[in-house]
């Protein structure tokens, strides 16, 4: 985890961004983390607070990320991530001290600034600031994890009938014409279109998205069963299920 940990925060600091992504029609899907409220009268605050320094993981993560990459042109990100991790494992003990060194002391530093920091705030102020760290502080714990399972090469989950009836209408609104991109609205309103048109399709109409998505599931599986064998040899074992549920059909909507 630490090893992922690191990179994202080395992604990061290169500027990189991620979006969720309709597995079927590509369309921008919001994070449910994103909706989190946040109080708006002290989120201007938070930019202002001392920032944690960089592990020294990350700092050797950050400054080799763009060498390797210049190295290697051609390798994914995830063989990239190997060959960092290596060079660390690799790195003599003495160049490690000092970047373990650089962070202990940005880190005594740091605590010193945020303790200066929070004695300046109000209580009101304090109890602000504290709940806006633990929500930050979720939201990029989930955002690390979906980064490490992504870097590791996770397969996509299998999707509904009704999930790849919802991705297939809106890829042929895209495709349609202005004025019938008009005609169905906002994105609530298309919702609610095709909601309704799924429901009003015929038992044979149906079928054709049902038996897509048992194909979808068999993929999975499959593809399931392939990577959970690569993160055994890799000792990443705490990402393989401990159970598997097995379903013929796919839930409708």
């Amino acid at each position: 985890m630490a090893l992922f940990r690191g990179m994202w925060g080395a992604l990061r600091a290169l500027g990189r961004s991620g979006a969720e992504i309709c597995a079927g029609c590509g369309g921008r899907l919001p994070s449910p983390l994103s909706l989190v409220c946040i109080p708006k009268c002290f989120s201007s605050n938070v930019g202002n607070h001392p920032k944690k320094p960089l592990t020294s993981y990350l700092r050797f993560s950050t400054e080799q990320l763009p060498k390797f990459k210049a190295k290697h042109p051609d390798a994914k990100l995830s063989e990239l991530i190997r060959k960092i991790g290596a060079a660390w494992r690799e790195l003599p003990e003495a160049e490690k001290k000092v970047y373990e060194a650089d962070f202990k002391a940005e880190w005594k530093a740091y605590k010193e600034a945020m303790s200066k920091f929070k004695d300046q705030l109000t209580p009101t102020q304090l109890v602000s600031f504290e709940k806006e760290v633990r929500q930050k502080r979720l939201k990029k714990k989930a955002s690390i994890r979906k980064r490490e399972l992504t870097l590791l090469g996770k397969p996509k989950r299998p999707r509904s009938a009704y999930n790849i009836y919802v991705c297939e209408s809106f890829q042929q609104a895209k495709d349609a014409s202005a004025q019938v991109s008009r005609a169905a609205g906002c994105l609530q309103g298309k919702l609610k279109t095709i909601n309704e048109a799924w429901k009003n399709l015929s038992s044979d109409e149906k079928q054709v998205y049902i038996q897509l998505a048992k194909d979808d599931r068999i993929r999975y599986d499959n593809e399931m069963k392939s990577w959970e064998e690569q993160m055994a040899e890799v000792g990443r074992s705490d990402l393989i299920r401990r159970s598997v549920k097995r379903s013929g059909d796919i839930p409708e909507k």
